[in-house]
């Protein structure tokens, strides 16, 4: 465990919807015992009135605890607005039996109303507990206009008790969609690493051991006819293994710059050493590291699929730049005549190129032109 994760745990017991859902709990019920003092200190002598006023504070309490305070669909659902109906009735009939106005209980369903219902019908809701609240606490003092004081106490403890319950509900579910979007996200970025990480392998490898099959074929076929030529391809099949090497501890820790022009005279060197007659030209100015990057794994790309999947004789490789973009573009006329033919972009490679220069705002092309010739383009703004 890192020293960051044992500090989390030491000062975070517990996860933060957990936590957050832990207090909601722990404010709900304090509520709930206010209430229940309460109502214990106004009819401890009626054994009766008691029991159906704690009955009535502890089912209230679990409905708001387990349904309204939770983040869920089913809250503006048939259930929902039967559970909303039940907290209705829940809050008015003990006090109209009774005839005692509690203000928790109807703070309790104020703030229920404004979980479950939306804005245009949850406002009037709670208006309309607020004057009900006021009205009961005029019948039950006899006076409509000499208990001011009582009315806009029951009144604003109503308001004050349903903001509270939807304010602690609202930011316990709020913490709660915050871990799971910080959990997707961290999901995203694991996969989005996995992806990059089977690129660049398939990218910068692919490349390095097409070129080790190849001379090690050769040296080969030239071990006995030719020992010095052998050793010689030997002598590069260790340095091309050792590049390779190199680049996997270099994909395992970070993304990889290429040089474009280190890559053309290895593209160059590797299809000469197959027998494929190469045409190189390029202009334009000197480009970024990404763009430069990005246009070299398509070589590597283009070159690494002539060798393994196609039967050239020439290549023509082209770099320019012109109108704000550096295009790369390979010719070889490897296709076999009867192969499918495609315009789009398929396959592994070809697709993660194609990745790698949107990412760029660029953009790829691979196809068959003519009967023999296949194309593989890239376009790349320069201003990265």
């Amino acid at each position: 465990m890192t020293a960051e994760r044992l500090d989390s745990a030491i000062r975070l017991p517990l996860p933060p919807a957990r936590l957050a859902r832990a207090v909601v709990a722990g404010i709900f019920i304090g509520l709930a015992a206010i209430a229940f003092v309460r109502i214990l200190d106004e009819h401890v002598s009626n054994l009766v009135s008691a029991v159906i006023s704690l009955v009535s504070v502890a089912a209230v309490l679990l409905l708001a605890l387990f349904w309204f305070s939770r983040l869920s669909d089913r809250l503006r659902s048939p259930y929902g607005y039967l559970a909303l109906t039940a907290l209705v009735g829940l809050v008015y009939l003990p006090m109209i039996i009774l005839a005692d106005p509690w203000p928790v209980l109807p703070g309790f369903l104020a703030g229920s109303l404004l979980l479950a219902l939306p804005p245009v019908a949850s406002w009037p809701g709670v208006l309309a507990v607020l004057a009900s609240m006021g009205l009961l606490q005029s019948l039950n003092s006899g006076r409509f206009d000499s208990d001011a004081v009582d009315v806009a106490y029951v009144c604003i403890s109503t308001a004050v008790i349903g903001l509270v319950v939807y304010g602690i509900s609202r930011l316990a579910q709020l913490v709660e969609e915050l871990h799971n979007a910080r959990t997707e996200i961290a999901q995203i970025v694991a996969m989005r690493e996995r992806l990059r990480f089977a690129r660049d392998l398939h990218d910068l490898l692919g490349y390095s051991i097409s070129a080790i099959v190849l001379k090690s074929e050769l040296a080969h076929r030239l071990v006995l006819k030719n020992p010095d030529q052998a050793c010689a391809e030997i002598a590069d099949i260790l340095t091309i293994s050792r590049q390779a090497l190199a680049d996997v501890r270099t994909v395992s820790s970070n993304y990889r710059e290429l040089s474009l022009d280190d890559e053309c005279r290895s593209a160059r060197w590797v299809l000469a050493t197959a027998g494929i007659e190469v045409r190189m030209s390029a202009s334009g100015q000197q480009l970024s590291a990404p763009v430069s990057t990005v246009l070299a794994t398509v070589l590597r790309e283009g070159v690494t699929n002539i060798l393994r999947h196609s039967k050239a004789e020439r290549c023509e490789i082209t770099l320019t730049q012109a109108g704000g973009t550096a295009s790369i573009e390979i010719v070889n006329d490897g296709v076999p005549p009867f192969s499918a033919t495609t315009d789009v972009v398929g396959g592994g490679g070809l697709q993660n190129l194609a990745a790698r220069a949107a990412e760029l705002g660029g953009g790829v092309t691979a196809g068959r032109i003519g009967e023999h010739n296949f194309r593989l383009r890239a376009d790349v703004p320069v201003d990265q």
